[in-house]
């Protein structure tokens, strides 16, 4: 009788390779008059965007672009982006969404490195767009790139054609019935992201339909998203494909609401009236609406949620939208796991607690997401799981359908970053007596001091409990006599005066002796794109003040 089992067929009828595609074509089928994308002025149907999409296809392969081809974009959270998700992989082509942050140089080594064939362009990346195409053609001048300009009505900037298209006049000449097909493998890659790239040249994320298939479907289940939701794009699109949320909104069959930058007094009135259920953003982005204000802010009447991920995003920001009528999930992956990969669920009991408890509780890293298979606390050396005593420190794993499928063009670094049958992401934690990881540091982020391990995240999460900080980045120092210290690096709320000693008391109030800063300066913090703060660019001032007091 179990041989009997194997026996029977897998066949068209009862498999079929899952994409993310379905759930546009389902969105256009049951909603097609409910606005898909709402931007600015301007809305666009779930029958429009299927519609588009295949005009867009259409028009890509009429350019010549074949299955695994790369078509890159750099774009703002606009219409085009979130078309591109689905336009782009109906060919078997893989988007390529490029950092809009970027420099010049690096923007060409991911072109030349994916071998990009399409450039779309947003007026308001013009130049660095024009200066990093100059670099392809000086160096592959046998990598011809076709570019298109996607304007934009909601820029007020200059728009220059610097392409061969326009973005809307050439999509209107492609075929609104384009047959579109399936992957013939659900492992064909969708989409590839670049690694932040802070030591070396970034690595290329290869993502495959099934992944971004499953993970939109986790989002839905992770956020408790109710049907035809509506989903504002605080986070930036070219950021892990959105976390997913493109092709999750589609899923839902709700609505895009189209954010060109962020921009705390528009979010509020975003919310206020298109009635925003979800966003999702950096804890940078939450404590600049915690901190805008008064006469910006919003007493917002419905229910709102909002996904927050980062290392360990403090749990004053987490109380701070509590307050502000905001409910925060904490989530937590890495561009190679497709965004969010774990969460911090709630447990019955939890909202009984004080908003501080709570705040705590719900600043961990958590659990698996909903549909990946595993998130362990593993011992690097011997991959065993570490004690569930909240002090054993390991790194956390993955493993499951929500992975990369590896690293382009670089087999080594998959090899190792897949060693032992798991995702190792670097991130040090604890395993706490409920189950749920908590991260200690990133690996190089420990300070070890006097032969003392010290957590920068634990100095900064004691720094933004005082009432005037704003944002909080503690790195190592080099010391001659205790190898490292900790440097910590401070920029304050607005309109708030207080100096280095009111801190430092603040710090021998609250941590050991020994996790007391050595030094703290009050400045700017560098970001990246995403509002995760720069610690390798802290790191690098820390040495150069440190070469400075001790000399070399």
């Amino acid at each position: 009788m179990v041989k009997a089992y194997d026996e029977l067929p897998k066949t068209p009828a009862n498999f079929v390779a899952l994409s993310p595609l379905r759930y546009l074509e389902r969105a256009a089928y049951i909603y097609p008059d409910q606005d898909a994308i709402i931007h600015g002025e301007r809305q666009i149907s779930w029958r429009q965007t299927y519609q588009r999409c295949r005009q867009f296809a259409s028009q890509l392969k009429k350019l010549g672009i074949e299955k695994n081809d790369t078509v890159s974009v750099l774009l703002a959270n606009v219409p085009a982006m979130i078309e591109a998700h689905f336009a782009v992989p109906m060919i078997g082509a893989v988007l390529n969404t490029l950092n809009t942050r970027l420099d010049a140089k690096t923007l060409a080594f991911m072109l030349e490195h994916a071998e990009s064939k399409v450039l779309l362009v947003d007026p308001e990346f013009r130049q660095v767009a024009v200066d990093a195409l100059a670099i392809v053609a000086e160096r592959q001048p046998e990598q011809k790139i076709v570019v298109i300009d996607v304007f934009d009505a909601e820029f007020d900037g200059e728009q220059i054609a610097i392409g061969q298209f326009e973005f809307e006049a050439w999509i209107a000449g492609g075929d609104t019935n384009f047959e579109w097909q399936l992957p013939s493998d659900e492992w064909d890659a969708i989409s590839l992201n670049y690694t932040s790239g802070t030591t070396g040249n970034p690595k290329g994320v290869v993502y495959h339909h099934r992944g971004a298939y499953i993970n939109a479907a986790s989002n839905i289940i992770a956020c408790g998203m109710t049907p035809r939701a509506t989903y504002l794009w605080t986070l930036p699109l070219f950021h892990c494909n959105g976390w997913c949320f493109a092709w999750t909104m589609a899923a839902n069959g709700g609505t895009n609401i189209c954010l060109r930058k962020i921009d705390p007094a528009l979010i509020f009135q975003l919310i206020e009236r298109h009635q925003v259920d979800y966003f999702c953003g950096a804890p940078i982005v939450l404590s600049m609406l915690i901190n805008a204000p008064k006469d910006q802010q919003i007493n917002i009447q419905h229910a709102v949620e909002v996904m927050v991920a980062g290392a360990a995003p403090p749990a004053a920001i987490i109380e701070g939208m509590r307050n502000l009528g905001i409910n925060v999930t904490h989530v937590y992956g890495l561009t190679e796991t497709y965004g969010p990969s774990a969460l911090c669920a709630s447990q019955a009991g939890w909202s009984d607690l004080s908003i501080q408890e709570q705040a705590k509780l719900h600043s961990r890293q958590g659990v698996p997401y909903p549909l990946q298979d595993g998130m362990k606390v593993l011992d690097p050396d011997t991959l065993q799981p570490v004690a569930h005593d909240g002090e054993t420190m390991g790194e956390i794993m993955f493993r499951g359908n929500i992975v990369m499928k590896g690293y382009l063009k670089n087999p080594e670094a998959t090899a190792e970053a897949f060693a032992g049958g798991w995702f190792h992401t670097g991130d040090l934690a604890v395993c706490q007596p409920d189950g749920y990881a908590k991260i200690t540091d990133r690996s190089k982020d420990v300070i070890i001091s006097g032969g003392e391990n010290i957590s920068s995240l634990e100095v900064e999460e004691v720094l933004y409990r005082h009432p005037a900080v704003m944002t909080a980045a503690v790195v190592a120092k080099p010391d001659p006599k205790w190898q490292e210290v900790p440097c910590a690096f401070i920029e304050l709320k607005q309109g708030v005066d207080v100096n280095v000693e009111d801190l430092l008391v603040h710090c021998r109030n609250e941590l050991a002796r020994f996790k007391v800063p050595k030094e703290i300066v009050i400045t700017e913090i560098p970001k990246t794109s995403t509002g995760k703060l720069q610690k390798f660019i802290l790191r690098d001032w820390a040495k150069e003040r440190a070469e400075a007091e001790f000399g070399e």
